[in-house]
């Protein structure tokens, strides 16, 4: 496919090195000489200098004959503006960045009228990632399928454990929970394993199943965390303003810290139901003076990656309960997971398994359709939820029967509405999802997983 990005940030580039990688033709329309110079060096893509809002440049970027325009410039308006030059320059398909939280509830509205494909808003996908991990506090991180019918959780097989030395195909006995395990991350290597696979201290798993099972799964390990009642939020940004509200929807009392009085001033009309504290996070003695020792969670949300490793470090050395802490930058993620700080978000990280997972659904044609993507064990695995069509050749056929090429593994059948963890005579059937793991970029289609017909 053909596929022009507006906006050489953060999210522009994290899109355009997936996209690019999975053979996809990429130009990349932005205003800022430097910018354009380090994409060049960085990553085999076309570059055009220039506004992604006139016409002449989308032009010359090809707007009239490519298959998809991503907006993403840092303004909500430029996105829009831009957006509705490429539809009438002939571009089918159009996605917008758009962050504002006023603008949040006018999405359906404004997708139809601008004449938009979706709406990407990374602030507010970091928060439903956030929001997701504090609602089940045990796991490093939640991944939800089917409208929260089946989740993959990661998790941590820790020193003496009850799970070192099990092997998997004992979990269900052992544990009485109808869970999963179909990723185990050893000595920086994600293995999708079988049932004869033994789990050792250290490894990171992730295990899909309903929300039930995987607390009784927790609860049987002796792992299981209460859910967080409150929270403290570091830093007043867009993120922590969706974030907000929907801990509060969950029952969950928020502090927001920031720094600034006149966003704090904002905040007050914005959250009305939320504490806001004017105070530097970054200082210890704010942070014990507000709280932090007696808070069930806290939640690093500043624009500085440093600043919120190193708070969130304090707070671990404060014994927080539950620690997520967001970072733009891949490298200092794995740094924190080595300081014993795994709930880490990235919301370009987000936004890009966002749209991958919708451009592989334009690609689609027969078969199945891509619901959900999510990239697992740090980009290298991806989850893929499945919509089955008649004429899949999946449907009808025992699991045992299927000949599922070399590291594939149905994770889950989702059969109106019921979460199924599949076994030998388990069959799909039109209208079901199906969750497939397997290596990233490797499914396009759920019918790429059996092997060829000879």
């Amino acid at each position: 496919m053909k596929i022009i990005i507006a906006g050489g940030g953060k999210i522009g580039y994290t899109v355009a090195d997936l996209l690019s990688g999975e053979g996809h033709d990429i130009t990349i329309i932005d205003r800022d000489p430097d910018t354009i110079t380090a994409i060049s060096n960085g990553l085999d893509v076309i570059c055009v200098e220039g506004s992604a809002t006139n016409p002449e440049t989308l032009r010359e970027a090809g707007a009239a004959d490519a298959d998809l325009l991503l907006a993403a410039t840092q303004q909500d308006e430029v996105n829009m503006i831009c957006g509705i030059a490429a539809r009438r320059l002939g571009t089918p398909h159009v996605v917008a960045r758009i962050r504002d939280p006023e603008y949040l509830a006018q999405m359906d509205f404004l997708r139809e009228a601008l004449g938009l494909s979706i709406i990407v808003n990374p602030e507010y996908e970091c928060a439903k990632e956030i929001s997701r991990i504090l609602r089940f506090p045990s796991a490093v991180r939640v991944d939800a399928f089917s409208q929260g019918s089946m989740e993959i959780i990661e998790t941590r097989v820790p020193e003496s454990g009850k799970l070192d030395g099990i092997a998997l195909r004992d979990l269900p006995q052992r544990f009485g929970a109808r869970v999963l395990v179909c990723v185990v991350e050893r000595g920086g290597e994600a293995l999708i394993p079988n049932g004869d696979f033994v789990l050792k201290a250290g490894d990171r798993l992730s295990v899909s199943g309903e929300s039930r099972e995987l607390r009784r799964f927790f609860e049987a390990m002796g792992l299981y965390r209460q859910p967080v009642r409150s929270a403290m939020i570091m830093g007043g940004s867009r993120t922590a303003v969706y974030l907000s509200r929907l801990l509060q929807e969950s029952g969950i009392r928020t502090t927001v810290l920031e720094r600034d009085r006149e966003r704090c001033d904002e905040l007050c009309d914005l959250l009305p139901e939320a504490q806001i504290l004017w105070g530097d996070a970054t200082r210890s003695e704010v942070l014990l003076e507000e709280g932090l020792k007696s808070t069930d969670a806290f939640v690093a949300l500043t624009g500085d990656d440093e600043d919120n490793i190193i708070t969130a470090l304090y707070a671990m050395r404060c014994q927080v309960p539950k620690i997520v802490t967001k970072v733009n930058r891949g490298h200092l993620a794995d740094m924190l997971e080595s300081f014993g700080i795994d709930s880490v978000v990235s919301p370009k990280e987000l936004v890009a398994q966002q749209l991958v997972r919708f451009v592989r659904a334009l690609g689609d044609s027969e078969g199945s359709s891509t619901e959900t993507l999510h990239r697992l064990a740090d980009g290298k695995v991806e989850a893929l939820e499945f919509k089955v069509r008649e004429g899949s050749a999946c449907v009808g056929v025992p699991l045992r029967d299927l000949k599922l090429k070399k590291d594939i593994l149905v994770s889950a059948v989702i059969h109106e509405g019921e979460s199924i963890i599949p076994g030998g005579s388990t069959e799909i059937r039109p209208g079901d999802h199906a969750v497939i793991v397997a290596r990233a970029g490797r499914l396009k289609t759920l019918d790429e997983a059996l092997e060829d017909k000879t």
